[in-house]
């Protein structure tokens, strides 16, 4: 995987309230900083294996890969982004190592409280503490409206 551009920042996909309002902030940080030539948003979406399925169904890479380029695509597109390149990123693997990697020599990585996985209850979902405790860059981790809502005081 190559190294994204300093000034990019990277942001975690994955269609879930949160991650819609993690692409947010970063398309209004990236206005913010301005825009150099290599300025913009690298918006990463992952994907896994299932650890069970009917492998003979289908072509689990291109049929898992195919759906989150569609869950990825449709999040950019419900976030105005005007002015602010935004690069979309399918890549295979674990969300906390892939976006660990992707944001290697980035400016920031930004990610959602809790995505589609863990425990609606809790303030931080294992992805954003994994980036949060782990990355070579400042992370942001930006609430959804719902966590806002549930937990006002928080």
């Amino acid at each position: 995987m190559t190294e994204p551009a300093r000034d990019r920042i990277v942001v975690g996909v994955d269609g879930s309230e949160p991650s819609l309002s993690a692409l947010r902030w970063a398309v209004e940080q990236a206005r913010l900083v301005g825009a150099g030539i290599d300025a913009g948003i690298d918006a990463v979406i992952c994907w896994q294996h299932p650890a069970a399925y009917g492998w003979e169904t289908f072509d689990i890479a291109t049929d898992f890969a195919s759906m989150a380029r569609g869950r990825l695509e449709d999040a950019i597109k419900q976030v105005p982004h005007d002015g602010v390149d935004v690069r979309q990123q399918v890549l295979e693997g674990p969300a906390p190592l892939v976006l660990l990697e992707a944001s290697l020599g980035a400016r920031l990585l930004v990610v959602g409280s809790r995505g589609h996985g863990g425990f609606s209850g809790m303030l931080l979902g294992s992805v954003s503490q994994h980036c949060v405790q782990h990355a070579s860059c400042p992370v942001v981790v930006v609430r959804g409206a719902r966590d806002v809502a549930h937990h006002p005081a928080a």
